[in-house]
């Protein structure tokens, strides 16, 4: 499956997209939290981060941050410190950090109006 595919430029032949993507599992830090479905978007994260065999390793705009490579493209991995109502501040800061585009962040989270085990992409 090729996840991060888009369209070339007619004219050049390359993919004027930049090739690195946030994605970003929100949750609530603690203990208290790692099992609850609120916390699916870490959950996500830390699978993600297992089978491309990545760590978190740093802090950086407070949210544990790894990152890697997947199909040829940079992926950084995110997981907010802030806990959900307050995890915009910590995205909009990495986003602005490695100056990217909307189109390249990718945001996994919980959705209560979802039945369980349900994955909406939009």
């Amino acid at each position: 499956m090729k996840f991060f595919q888009r369209k070339k430029d007619p004219n050049t032949g390359t993919n004027p997209a930049q090739d690195t993507y946030l994605i970003v599992g929100l949750g609530n830090p603690g203990r208290q939290y790692s099992q609850n479905r609120h916390n699916v978007g870490f959950m996500l994260i830390d699978r993600l981060a297992e089978r491309l065999g990545l760590t978190f390793s740093r802090v950086q705009n407070k949210a544990l941050v790894t990152d890697g490579r997947y199909q040829g493209k940079k992926v950084i991995l995110v997981k907010p410190q802030t806990y959900m109502n307050n995890s915009g501040q910590s995205v909009g800061a990495l986003m602005r950090f490695y100056k990217l585009s909307q189109e390249n962040l990718l945001v996994t989270f919980d959705d209560v109006d979802l039945p369980f085990e349900t994955i909406r992409l939009r």
